[in-house]
């Protein structure tokens, strides 16, 4: 047996003010839309913004249902309609964002597993790391690439002949 270590590499922000320019635009996007989000069951509104090669922003926010898995992420939302409208554009960032009127969000919200792997399959179609920004009332925490949030992610690799 042989043990491994696996670090995770991040950056860490107090506000939206210390981001560059650009990630400040895209971070602001899923903030406005985080109001959008259908939650009436965990009052737990989220909002992601997803940025283009070609500048483009696509926007998505939770989708609750009474029957819990039959809603979706808003992360999905946001890259699934992105590669829906630009099928071709590759995808370099995505910003998410999470707060509640019902309670605190004390720490930095990331990405579920299942969107985790979402985003790495993207990260293969556009064959780069994709920058993924998280943020909420405790802060801002931003990963060059998923690799960092999945380090052993399921991949086409083993499916393939």
């Amino acid at each position: 047996m042989k043990k491994h270590v696996i670090q995770c590499e991040f950056e860490r922000y107090e506000n939206a003010a210390e981001l560059s320019t650009e990630d400040q635009e895209l971070y602001a996007k899923a903030v406005e839309i985080s109001t959008n989000a259908y939650a009436p069951y965990s009052a737990f509104n989220v909002g992601s913004a997803v940025k283009l090669a070609n500048g483009e922003i696509i926007v998505g926010t939770n989708q609750e249902n009474i029957a819990y898995p039959s809603g979706l992420c808003a992360e999905r939302v946001a890259l699934f309609s992105a590669h829906t409208l630009f099928p071709n554009e590759k995808i370099e960032s995505i910003a998410i964002f999470a707060f509640s009127k019902d309670f605190a969000v004390d720490e930095v919200v990331s990405p579920c597993g299942a969107c985790r792997q979402v985003i790495a399959e993207y990260e293969g179609i556009s064959k780069q790391p994709i920058s993924v920004i998280m943020g909420s009332e405790a802060g801002i925490i931003k990963t060059n690439g998923v690799n960092q949030l999945l380090p052993f992610r399921f991949s086409s690799t083993g499916l393939k002949n």
